[in-house]
Formats: C-alpha cells, sequence, structure tokens
C-alpha cells in the first residue's frame, strides 16, 4: 500500500471513530510507528486532523450543531470525567458556584460533594433538575429563554447573570488557546463574559481535543483563568504555550 492511500485510510478511520493510536495504525499497516507519525504530521500540516500524544483526533470545526440533550447530558467520555472528578474536589462548603450547560460540566454534576451545604447558580434547565433533588444544595436558575439545548443566554438572561457574586465559576468553552477562551456563539460568549466578571475564581474545564483551538467569538482573556485543568492527552507544547501567560494548568490522570 502506497502512502497516499494509507492516509486516506487513516482519515477515514479518525472521522468514524474520533481518536486513533499510533501504535495500533502501526500494527495494522505493519509499518514502523516512526512512519506513522510521519503520516500524522503530514496529515496535521494539511489541516486533516490533530495529534495527540500517541495518535490523533478530528478537526474541531468552528461552527458545529449543538449535540442533542441525550448526547450532551449523559455519563460523559474517561477524559471528562477524570477533569470533571478533579475540579469537584476544590469546592468548599457555602460557597456559590457557577455551573453551565454543557457536556462535561453536566458530567461534574455526578462529582459533587454530599456532606457539606454550598449553592449553585446554573443557566441550565437540565442542571437545575438534576440539582432538585440534592438536599445539600441550594439552586438558582438564570430566567431567559431556554433554548432546544436547555440553556438561557439571551440578553435577558445576561441582566439576570449581572445579580450575581461567584465564589467559583466552572467555566469551559469550545476552544482555548493563548488568547483566552472561544466559542461559536456571540450571544453565549456575552453571557459567559458577564458572569466571569462577576466571579473570584474562575477554574475552566478543557478536554486536550479544544487546546490550541480559536473558535468566532471569543469568551475570555487566558490571564484572567485563575486555573486550567485538562486531561493526559493535551500536546506538551501546546501546554507550554498557556503556561507561559501565567496560569496555573492541571492535567487530570484518567482512573485517578
Amino acid at each position: 500500500m502506497f502512502s497516499e492511500e494509507r492516509r486516506e485510510e487513516i482519515l477515514k478511520r479518525v472521522e468514524k471513530e474520533g481518536r486513533i493510536l499510533a501504535k495500533e495504525l502501526a500494527e495494522q499497516y505493519n509499518v514502523s510507528i516512526d512512519s506513522i507519525r510521519r503520516d500524522l504530521s503530514i496529515m496535521e500540516e494539511q489541516g486533516l486532523l490533530k495529534r495527540t500524544h500517541g495518535g490523533a483526533i478530528p478537526i474541531p470545526h468552528a461552527r458545529q450543531l449543538p449535540l442533542s440533550p441525550d448526547k450532551r447530558y449523559g455519563e460523559g467520555n474517561v477524559y471528562q470525567n477524570a477533569i470533571a472528578k478533579l475540579a469537584a474536589s476544590f469546592i468548599k462548603e457555602n460557597e456559590t458556584l457557577f455551573i453551565g450547560g454543557a457536556a462535561i460540566q453536566y458530567v461534574l454534576l455526578k462529582y459533587l460533594p454530599r456532606d457539606i451545604s454550598f449553592t449553585v447558580v446554573t443557566n441550565s434547565v437540565e442542571v437545575a433538575y438534576y440539582l432538585r433533588s440534592m438536599e445539600n444544595v441550594q439552586t438558582y436558575l438564570v430566567g431567559g429563554l431556554v433554548k432546544e439545548s436547555g440553556n438561557i443566554t439571551d440578553a435577558l438572561a445576561n441582566e439576570f447573570a449581572r445579580q450575581f457574586t461567584i465564589d467559583r465559576c466552572f467555566a469551559t468553552a469550545g476552544g482555548l488557546s493563548a488568547k483566552g477562551l472561544s466559542t461559536a456563539t456571540p450571544e453565549v460568549a456575552v453571557f459567559h463574559k458577564t458572569v466571569f466578571d462577576n466571579s473570584k475564581s474562575i477554574i475552566t474545564l478543557i478536554e486536550h481535543t479544544k487546546f490550541g483551538v480559536d473558535l468566532f467569538a471569543g469568551m475570555y482573556p487566558i490571564t484572567k483563568l485563575d486555573m486550567i485543568i485538562t486531561d493526559e492527552e493535551v500536546i506538551e507544547e501546546k501546554l507550554d504555550k498557556v503556561r507561559a501567560q501565567g496560569v496555573t494548568v492541571v492535567v487530570a490522570k484518567v482512573g485517578e
């Protein structure tokens, strides 16, 4: 098989599976792992995929359709769970938290402490519904137009959010680069900027697939983030660029 043919098959596989490992590809095509790494490097330069530690993932798109509720509000993948579990360990008694309606924020809910009291402000109907049965949590739902996703981010929600002071904001975004957080929708960016501005501490939960990505609408500068929690698949070079901005980055290990 010619290298061009192999790359075509690799591209089909990464688009289908979402993540591929160089070691497995080397075994499948009976070539050295260095040959596979060269393939992945060439394909990354062509904008076909993004390399990760040990493999590759698809290129994130700037404007993706939102996930359906059954996919957004699920158990989450291993990386989301590792990040969310570590993030929950920073919660302290009597704090006021902000938890939005992204997939990783929903995963965070199952790791929330049950033995201390705290308050949660959310703009997600799904998050509020989940929290209704937790007796140790006082929940405030931001008002406004409810989108199909169950999230509320319109102008009314933005004004509503100005009334709160948040002790610890658990943020996320569609992309994170040395510039900061970004998303595909300006309305979402404006709403979250209001929340972030009113937060004493911002902990950002961001998977490796979103590192080094700049989407259409900027949300918040990286220098104003207090901590970023990511997973162990993030490329070290991208970590270095973020750390160079003076932000604390913590890497969550899967299984810990």
